[in-house]
């Protein structure tokens, strides 16, 4: 039996008139706006906004973001945002999006470099995967594995 791909997690946004700078275009800072909705909205579906990390008082915590801007997008454009997961060793994980125009064109690209944030001793916990598993975060859905 081959390996089944699976399409990302993503989430349709409508550019707003509000968010263009003096250009025309969308400012730079909406991109990671942009990205940030569809991590949020990929975290609420593998269960993590509500429940077990917030009672193990731990959160996600962005450490660094890194943004490629490919296209432009202008006030009506729709695109959608996609978000996986990667895990790896150590105390933090990666998410990444693409920004993808309807008609396919990547506007986008953006890298994120995360930690699973221990809230009462402010330190990374070790191993977030696992600490995000014993919290009831489906990290299947996180990586797009299911």
């Amino acid at each position: 039996m081959g390996v089944i791909e699976r399409e990302p997690f993503r989430v349709r946004i409508k550019v707003r008139h509000y968010e263009l700078d003096t250009l025309g275009h969308v400012n730079h800072a909406v991109y990671h706006s942009y990205g940030e909705v569809a991590r949020l909205e990929l975290v609420e579906k593998a269960g993590g906004l509500a429940g077990g990390l917030a009672a193990a008082r731990q959160a996600a915590v962005l450490l660094e973001s890194h943004i490629v801007f490919r296209r432009e997008l202008r006030a009506g454009d729709e695109v959608d945002v996609s978000c996986v997961t990667k895990f790896g060793g150590g105390k933090t994980f990666r998410m990444d999006s693409t920004i993808t125009k309807t008609d396919g064109t990547v506007a986008a690209e953006i890298t994120c470099t995360l930690g699973l944030m221990d809230l009462e001793r402010r330190k990374l916990v070790d191993d977030p995967k696992a600490a995000m598993e014993r919290a009831g975060v489906d990290v299947a859905v996180l990586c797009g594995e299911a």
